[in-house]
């Protein structure tokens, strides 16, 4: 899971294990963090969290899941910027030590990850 900024540059990264659902991932990627809207896709639709967003006075720019009894409205053009975080991925992936997952362990998969976020941001 990835935090990006507004220009897309990496703020915060945390590697979770691939049979984990990413809502697991949230709260630590948020800790001590301070934003004013977070923007996430349909898999980021909980009460918890947009409860706790709304608490933190940040805007949830999250669609609604299909499932929900009532249709919570988002701001559909600011969602539009949540390509940000999908081009980072894209952009990391290109380094192909990166999107062959090469490392053996947690820790120097992590600094990979780190190190090609520094490369892209330099860039």
């Amino acid at each position: 899971m990835a935090l990006v900024d507004a220009l897309g540059n990496l703020a915060r990264f945390i590697l979770l294990p691939g049979q984990r659902h990413d809502s697991i991932g949230v709260k630590p990627l948020l800790d001590g963090v301070a934003l004013g809207a977070l923007l996430g896709d349909k898999a980021f639709d909980s009460d918890w969290l947009r409860l706790e967003l709304d608490q933190r006075g940040a805007l949830a720019v999250i669609p609604p899941m299909a499932s929900r009894a009532k249709n919570i409205p988002y701001d559909e053009e600011m969602y539009k910027w949540r390509h940000l975080v999908e081009n980072f991925f894209q952009k990391i992936k290109e380094f192909r030590r990166v999107a062959t997952r090469y490392d053996k362990t947690d820790t120097s998969y992590r600094a990979t990850v780190h190190l090609v976020a520094t490369v892209l941001a330099v860039r």
